[in-house]
């Protein structure tokens, strides 16, 4: 194995330049990656590098789905580099994944946004021939997990038939599983599909609508990401599978839909959210102190979030929400679905719903039926205090004299491993999974991650995980207020004020000046700060 040092350079060219043979090269030393086993597999990413600009694929209608005894599929190459959220100067060693695109009727490739994250160059692969181009990543939804993916190359895609998504599937269907052998031939899955619910998506914070199968998954060097059919008709994308119970979880085909819509516009819009949560009303005394009469559904709203169009619409904590453009809402926050049956309400507002759409909220409140209207957007995650994830960016961070401050982020817990909740500072933790308790004006919870060895920081080697309050007398609620305050000094000494021991830190203003300079020297760093690549 040749060494690290080796592969970048091989990385840089397959990056920049969408140098075939430099992808080849870097495919022989790094390992692909297999199916994601657990919610959180995705990985953090780095600003788009796209390969060269080139033409326009043709808008000529492709063929229906193995019309001419091919699949509508391609492999997916992508060569990834994720960024390093424990020193964030620094990106983490390069990957390859591989997977399966599902090629749409418009000419476009569907694959999940797991196989993209962190993606510096993505290379399209015909099964049988082997021939390959370039491709770019057009529109990605980590919410969603989904992402489009356009071939410059004009005709790639015209021997290839046009997939078309699945309207009918239900529990107990069968439906099948594709891969791709080494020799191009496809691998044919049976798989039934045992639950249709709203689960959790691989970045924690979302739910959508779920397929749940059972299935032999079988070990492939392309399979990061599969889809399934079911008589020729694209049902999902298989994001998940436990190879231990033989069960997988897909993407299912409405969420798909309402992603293929949102990306027809520009801006992209995303998924509506409504912006609270709540509990089921089953018990008796809830229902007496919601002053709720029997037979009446309804679930208890719990909490509505600052900004959210919940708020914006009237929705209080303590109301039973018991209707949502006009479908009645059950005990256990349930609606009756045309396709699917009973099912959760968030199906029907993420899914079912486009942004913008305006909706009639009826509500049960102070002993009576209060009527409201609300209308739905996307969540804003710019005024959120811990981003629940930052791909395709560079993390920020500032450096004072040897001190290294960055902002809360489920990506930075993630370099904990898998058992990130167990396992983080349980501070961080806390104020990342509750971060809708703290105050509307918190802002971003910044905190000295580490302390690189200089003189100024002699005694301050154990400082980290340690939230900031003030620097030089001015409250910090954004990495931005400390560059600024760091920058303005009132005297010869940084002061800054921490919420816990050692409570304040004091730092000489020119001597973290110098140390600053011997930093980038002997530490490698390019630079003392980084900012403005959040979300």
């Amino acid at each position: 194995m040749r060494p690290l040092r080796f592969l970048l350079p091989v990385l840089a060219a397959a990056a920049l330049t969408g140098n075939a043979p430099a992808m080849e090269t870097l495919r022989q030393y790094l390992p692909a990656a297999g199916p994601s086993p657990t919610p959180a597999a995705a990985a953090p990413a780095e600003p788009v590098v796209a390969p060269d600009a080139a033409p326009e694929p043709t808008a000529a209608p492709l063929k229906a789905p193995e019309a001419n005894g091919q699949l509508p599929v391609v492999r997916v190459n992508v060569a990834s580099q994720s960024f390093n959220f424990s020193q964030p100067w620094r990106k983490n060693t390069p990957t390859l994944r591989q997977g399966l695109g599902v090629v749409l009727m418009d000419g476009r490739i569907l694959v999940t946004a797991q196989l993209v994250t962190d993606h510096t160059y993505v290379e399209l692969e015909k099964p049988e021939t082997a021939l390959k181009a370039a491709a770019e990543v057009e529109v990605v939804d980590y919410d969603a997990n989904l992402a489009l993916l356009r071939a410059p190359a004009a005709d790639f895609l015209q021997s290839i038939p046009g997939a078309r998504l699945d309207e009918s599937v239900s529990v107990g269907d069968r439906v099948e599983v594709i891969q791709i052998e080494p020799t191009g031939a496809p691998l044919r899955t049976p798989a039934t599909i045992t639950t249709i619910e709203v689960g959790p998506y691989p970045v924690d914070e979302n739910a959508f609508l779920v397929y749940k199968l059972s299935f032999p998954l079988q070990q492939r060097e392309n399979s990061f990401t599969v889809p399934a059919f079911k008589d020729g008709r694209l049902v999902g994308l298989v994001m998940r599978y436990d190879p231990r119970t033989q069960t997988g979880d897909l993407v299912p085909s409405p969420v798909i839909n309402q992603f293929l819509q949102a990306a027809g516009t520009e801006p992209y819009a995303g998924f509506p959210r409504a912006g609270l949560t709540f509990a089921d009303t089953r018990d008796p005394q809830l229902r007496a102190y919601a002053r709720l009469p029997n037979g009446k559904g309804g679930a208890y709203i719990t909490k509505v979030l600052p900004g959210s169009p919940a708020e914006t619409a009237g929705v209080k904590v303590g109301d039973v929400l018991l209707q949502v453009d006009g479908r009645a809402i059950d005990q256990d926050g349930n609606y009756e679905d045309e396709r699917f049956g009973k099912i959760s309400l968030a199906h029907y507002i993420s899914t079912a719903l486009q942004p913008g759409k305006t909706i009639p909220i009826v509500v049960w409140r102070d002993g009576e039926e209060t009527t409201l209207e609300g209308t739905l957007v996307p969540r804003d995650r710019s005024s959120m205090t811990s981003q629940p994830y930052l791909f395709d960016t560079a993390p920020d961070y500032v450096i004072v004299g040897g001190l290294v401050f960055s902002e809360l982020s489920r990506q930075f817990l993630r370099e904990w491993g898998p058992r990130w909740a167990n396992e983080a500072p349980l501070k961080l933790v806390y104020l990342d999974r509750y971060q809708s308790e703290l105050p509307d004006d918190r802002g971003r919870i910044v905190f000295v991650s580490s302390v690189l060895p200089v003189p100024g920081t002699l005694g301050y080697e154990d400082l980290s995980y340690e939230i900031v309050e003030e620097f030089n007398g001015q409250p910090v609620r954004s990495l931005e207020d400390i560059a600024k305050a760091a920058d303005s000094p009132t005297d010869k000494f940084h002061r800054i004020k921490l919420a816990e021991d050692p409570g304040l830190v004091i730092l000489d203003v020119e001597g973290s000046k110098q140390a600053e300079e011997r930093i980038k020297a002997e530490y490698g760093i390019p630079a003392m700060r980084q900012l403005g690549n959040r979300n």
